[in-house]
């Protein structure tokens, strides 16, 4: 099929689509619209961009097209489950949208506003309700709503739902729903336990795949730059500076570190906002408003929004912190390459985060390309024959090779770095106070210029250097021996 005009669907519905010009399908909404315009449940994996929303929009409306009735009080005949609110809404605005030539009742529940308008939104009944897994049990609870009479169930990004700790959740609501029902399943990846809720909750589904399980968008420009953890503020401005970026959006691993981003970037001048689970509604709506309109090119966002913002021009992800999931880097960098664009990922990887680089190189099958831009790489980075004839070898490192388990030998260590500390003081000229030459040092009685030799001197001194307390007892016991054996027998 090349047009939407040969797959059937219903005229108004046609007609809303040559509105937004849409011509062409998807790869996944060429598969996937057949299938459910034909009653089949289907299991859908496709990224995030790929046009899943009217993959599953499009049959369902032209099932509404076709079989109008008018729903019963609190009650719905299609349920869309997603994981975010920004999704959520999005969602809605393609079934607007796309029915806006039907009388299609879609209402909307989810978190973070107050519930009581929704109770009186679902009291008249809907043809489709979009909703958050938390609010809808919340609004089941109250008697708001009853999901007996649902006839198409859709869970869209499933693997999502998993991560966010939804499937319970998700069970709860399936045991609701009527055994006679059309189930659609999306998702971007399919670990196992997707695969098992799969099992259940379809009946002999349709598989569509669009993409093989955990790739990443061909269009990408993906790297990644090794860095220290303080370095990273620094690098980031940097890039936000230099970069031809339109739109970037900048991920961080915790609620608290996006607000530390914004307030490094508005310290170094760069305008930004900031948009987690820890904003209110309103907070998260105007952010994404001001960043779709342009008075802001840079959002700092945590993996919560990473599945639930739609916006166009968005030129460059990056990963200010790593993923500790490796599926979530999949869905951060889908948020550019949109609808057939460039894009360029980078993802800063810090000593703490190598672990998380390896799962995510083995997820996507690829290596990544890296740069090195931590302190002191450039001498450390040598190989071993290049380095210079000049550059004494530290202590350390020939106890490490001297020893046949090639373990390091800590003590080594700690008496290289006193004796290092000592000379220091040494050179500097500055008096030992008291507090400093009263500390007794454990070093078998040997001075600070001697080697150690594996036993200790007893001799009661150190050698040539100044007498330290461990070495002056050692020596005391040492004449107390001679003094016993050199003693008459008892008569």
């Amino acid at each position: 099929m090349t047009a939407f005009l040969d797959l059937g669907l219903a005229e108004p519905i046609a007609r809303a689509l040559t509105d937004e010009r849409y011509e062409t399908p998807t790869p996944i909404q060429a598969q996937t619209i057949p299938q459910v315009l034909a009653g089949r449940d289907v299991v859908g994996i496709a990224q995030t961009g790929t046009g899943k929303t009217a993959a599953f929009a499009l049959p369902i409306l032209n099932h509404l097209a076709n079989n109008r009735r008018r729903p019963e009080r609190k009650t719905c005949r299609v349920l869309v489950l997603s994981p975010t609110r920004e999704l959520s809404g999005q969602i809605v605005d393609s079934f607007k949208t796309y029915g806006r030539y039907m009388k299609c009742a879609v209402n909307l529940a989810i978190g973070g506003v107050p519930i009581g308008r929704q109770i009186r939104a679902s009291a008249n009944g809907a043809d489709v309700l979009v909703a958050t897994p938390g609010r809808l049990l919340d609004l089941v609870q109250a008697k708001a709503i009853t999901l007996d009479q649902v006839e198409i169930f859709v869970l869209d990004e499933a693997d999502r739902m998993l991560d966010m700790g939804f499937i319970n959740d998700i069970r709860k609501i399936v045991s609701r729903l009527p055994k006679e029902r059309q189930t659609l399943f999306f998702s971007a990846t399919m670990p196992p336990p997707i695969e098992e809720l799969g099992r259940i909750m379809l009946r002999d589904p349709a598989r569509v795949a669009v993409t093989p399980q955990a790739s990443t968008a061909e269009r990408v420009t993906q790297s990644v730059v090794l860095v220290d953890k303080a370095s990273k503020p620094g690098l980031l401005a940097d890039i936000l500076r230099n970069e031809p970026i339109d739109r970037a959006i900048v991920f961080t691993r915790t609620k608290h570190g996006a607000d530390k981003v914004v307030r490094q970037l508005e310290q170094k001048g760069l305008a930004a906002e900031a948009i987690h689970g820890n904003k209110s509604q309103n907070q998260r709506e105007r952010a994404l408003a001001a960043f779709r309109n342009g008075r802001i090119k840079t959002l700092i966002a945590t993996d919560i929004a990473a599945r639930g913002i739609d916006v166009d021009g968005i030129t460059h992800v990056i990963n200010y912190d790593l993923p500790n999931m490796p599926d979530s880097y999949v869905h951060r960098i889908g948020r550019t390459a949109r609808a057939g664009a460039d894009g360029v990922a980078i993802s800063f990887c810090d000593n703490d985060e190598r672990a998380y680089l390896r799962d995510i190189e083995r997820l996507i099958r690829m290596k990544l390309p890296s740069t090195d831009k931590r302190a002191g790489k450039s001498t450390e980075g040598r190989p071993a024959e290049a380095r210079s004839t000049s550059e004494p070898r530290s202590v350390a490192s020939e106890n490490h090779a001297a020893r046949p388990d090639g373990k390091p030998r800590n003590r080594a260590g700690q008496r290289r770095r006193r004796r290092e500390r000592e000379a220091q003081g040494t050179q500097d000229g500055a008096p030992r106070g008291p507090q400093q030459t009263a500390r007794p040092q454990n070093n078998g009685g040997r001075g600070p210029g001697q080697p150690y030799t594996g036993k200790p001197q007893r001799n009661g001194g150190t050698g040539g250097g100044d007498i330290s307390s461990a070495g002056f007892m050692r020596g005391r016991r040492s004449d107390r021996r001679g003094q016993r054996q050199n003693a008459p027998a008892p008569r």
